[in-house]
């Protein structure tokens, strides 16, 4: 072996392994290491392309109880929300990608104020709430978010296949009814996230 085939051969390997350590980082936020991207359990859903999965009225599952304690301490029931399109995001303050798509969602939420449409956060796995409270407040985030440390919400309050811990950030959006209309296990930008919400909002 030439001395200049030798030394690429460990370059290569370098690299493999950088980006096999980089592809495992990225999942251990937002992957979706349970393969939940086409749907599963009762959900019926549809994945479109950009990676939103849909459900048809009429086939549309109904999520457990969500309620809990915000992290301002107060208690919040999403069922009380029934009647307004819901938008649930599963994020914590440890996850790049939630600050990534933390300035869309804040945006969006501020657009939509007074229009029938409702933002709740699920934020979990932060150890204590105050990392949870510097993010609302670093990225102006105008709704509450339920303190889920361990994740019983996202786990159970769900329709198997809906969500998976593995996969932060995560969307749900409920329509009038309260049922699952859209999901997404990735960040999403403000176009994304305003195409799950817009076809929801004209439903009778």
């Amino acid at each position: 072996m030439s001395l200049s085939r030798a030394s690429r051969a460990p370059r290569r390997t370098l690299l493999a392994v950088g980006v096999l350590s980089a592809a495992l980082t990225l999942s251990a936020c937002s992957g979706d290491s349970n393969g939940l991207s086409g749907g599963g359990g009762d959900t019926n859903f549809v994945t479109s392309t950009g990676g939103i999965s849909t459900a048809a009225k009429g086939e549309r599952a109904t999520p457990g109880k969500l309620a809990g304690e915000t992290l301002q301490g107060e208690q919040l029931d999403v069922a009380d929300l029934k009647g307004k399109v819901v938008v649930l995001n599963a994020w914590g303050s440890w996850c790049a990608p939630c600050r990534a798509e933390a300035p869309h969602f804040a945006k969006v939420a501020k657009d939509f104020k007074g229009q029938g449409v409702e933002f709740v956060g699920l934020n979990t796995r932060d150890p204590n709430k105050q990392p949870a409270l510097a993010f609302e407040e670093d990225y102006g985030v105008p709704y509450p978010s339920l303190y889920d440390l361990k994740g019983k919400l996202i786990l159970y309050g769900f329709p198997k296949g809906t969500l998976s811990l593995q996969g932060i950030p995560s969307t749900v959006v409920l329509d009038k009814e309260g049922k699952i209309a859209a999901r997404s296990l990735m960040a999403l930008d403000e176009t994304k996230l305003r195409s799950m919400i817009e076809p929801l909002l004209k439903e009778k």
